[in-house]
C-alpha cells in the first residue's frame, strides 16, 4: 500500500529530478563535486517543500560506493544507496524531534556517534522539526556538533528556524527553502502523471497546485487521492478540473463573482438571501469565506496593477485557476471598488474566518461581515 502513496513511489533519486530550490541544490552538488561537504547543515523552509527529500539525497550521495571524484549523483545501485532508499542502511539515523524532542534521546545519540559507520563511510543524522528539541537537549545536541567526529553528517530540518538556538545555527551550514510556485508544482505533476499514464486536463493539475499553498509533498498527495477517485480501475479516464472541484468540495468562481456583484450593487437583503440559497444547496460556508477572501484579493491586486505589470509573475499566479471569462469579471469588477474598501473589506472576512469557527450560529459572522462590506462601499 505504501507504494501506492505518490509522493514515497515517486520521491527524486537523483539531485536532477529535483523541481525548484535551485540555490540549495547547486550548492550542495557543487560541496560533492569538490569533496567539500561539511559536517552539519540546516534546512529551514515550509512544509512540503522537499527538506527531508534532499536530505536524503545528500546522506546516499555522501555514501555511494560507486560515485568518482568530481561527481555528485548517487549511482542508485551500490549496497549503500539500496539501502537507503529503502530504508534499511542503520548508517542512516532519521530521528523525529517532535516526539523525540529530550535530553535522553540526545544522550542515546551521543553514545552511538562514537562508533564508526558499520558499511558507510559517514554515518548521517537527519533530525526533523528539530526546532521542538527541549533547551537542555539543544545545548548537548550543540556539544555534540561542536566536537562531531570525522564520520559523522547532520541535517537539521525545522519548518519554524527562528525557534533555534544561534548557537546551533551558527555551527551548521544554513539552507532557507522556498514554496514551490504553482508552475513548478505542475511540471512535477506532469512527470508523475506521465510515469503512471495519467490522462489530464492542464487545468486540472493546475488546480490541484493552487491547493497545495506551495507543498509538492500535498500536491503529490493530492494527485493520487484524486486518481483513486476518478479512475479507480479505469486509468485510462482523464482527470478533468471539474473532478477536482468535486473531490475538495471546491466552491465555483461563478458562485463568489456572483455574491461580489450583489456587494457592488450594494443589496443587502438580496446577499443575505443567497448565503441562505447556498446554504439550502448544501454549500460549505467556511470554504465559501476563503474562496470569498481569495477572489477578493485577485480583485485588489487587479485593482492596484498597472496594464504595464499584467505579464508580471503575481498577475500570471492570479490568472491558475481561472478561465480567461473569470479573470475579464474580476478585472471589470475590480473598476467597482476603491482600494481602501478592498482591504477593509478582507480584513472584516479574515476575522469572520475565525469568528466562524466558534459561533452558535455559523453564517450569522459571514452575514454581519456582508452587510458590512457592504456599508463600507457606500
Amino acid at each position: 500500500m505504501a507504494d501506492q502513496v505518490f509522493y514515497r513511489k515517486h520521491r527524486p533519486k537523483t539531485f536532477s529530478e529535483i523541481i525548484g530550490q535551485e540555490h540549495v541544490v547547486r550548492t550542495i552538488t557543487n560541496s560533492l563535486a569538490s569533496d567539500n561537504v561539511s559536517h552539519a547543515y540546516l534546512f529551514c523552509g515550509p512544509r512540503g517543500s522537499g527538506k527531508t527529500t534532499i536530505a536524503r539525497l545528500l546522506a546516499k550521495a555522501v555514501n555511494c560506493e560507486k560515485r568518482k571524484d568530481g561527481e555528485y549523483e548517487p549511482c542508485n545501485k551500490c549496497s549503500s544507496c539500496q539501502g537507503i532508499m529503502k530504508g534499511s542502511s542503520i548508517d542512516l539515523i532519521e530521528i523525529d524531534a517532535a516526539s523525540h524532542r529530550g535530553i535522553d534521546e540526545i544522550r542515546e545519540l551521543k553514545e552511538g556517534i562514537r562508533f564508526s559507520p558499520t558499511s558507510s563511510k559517514k554515518k548521517v543524522y537527519i533530525i526533523d522539526e528539530s526546532h521542538q528539541l527541549t533547551k537542555e537537549a539543544a545545548n548537548a545536541l550543540l556539544k555534540i556538533l561542536e566536537e562531531a567526529p570525522e564520520h559523522a553528517l547532520f541535517i537539521l530540518a525545522t519548518t519554524e528556524a527562528q525557534k533555534m538556538i544561534g548557537t546551533i545555527i551558527s555551527r551548521c551550514q544554513r539552507f532557507d527553502f522556498k514554496k514551490l510556485t504553482v508552475k513548478e508544482i505542475v511540471k512535477r505533476l506532469e512527470i508523475i502523471a506521465k510515469k503512471e499514464g495519467i490522462s489530464f486536463e492542464k487545468e486540472a493539475l493546475e488546480l490541484i497546485a493552487a491547493n497545495s499553498e506551495g507543498a509538492i509533498r500535498d500536491a503529490e498527495s493530492l494527485l493520487g487521492q484524486v486518481f483513486a477517485f476518478v479512475c479507480g480501475l479505469d486509468t485510462k479516464k482523464e482527470i478533468k478540473a471539474k473532478d477536482i472541484g468535486d473531490l475538495l468540495g471546491l466552491v465555483e468562481v461563478s458562485l463568489v463573482a456572483e455574491m461580489v456583484d450583489l456587494i457592488i450593487k450594494e443589496d443587502s437583503a438580496e446577499a443575505l438571501n443567497y448565503l441562505d440559497s447556498l446554504m439550502n444547496k448544501g454549500k460549505d460556508l467556511q470554504e465559501f469565506t476563503k474562496h470569498l477572501i481569495s477572489y477578493l484579493r485577485k480583485t485588489l491586486i487587479l485593482k492596484i496593477a498597472k496594464e504595464a505589470d499584467e505579464r508580471s509573475s503575481l498577475i500570471q499566479a492570479i490568472l491558475v485557476g481561472l478561465t480567461d471569462e473569470e479573470f475579464d469579471k474580476v478585472k471589470k469588477q475590480s473598476e467597482s471598488f476603491s482600494e481602501n474598501s478592498l482591504k477593509e473589506a478582507l480584513n472584516l472576512l479574515i476575522e469572520t474566518q475565525n469568528k466562524m469557527k466558534y459561533a452558535t450560529i455559523s453564517q450569522l459572522p459571514l452575514e454581519l461581515a456582508i452587510v458590512e462590506i457592504i456599508g463600507i462601499k457606500e
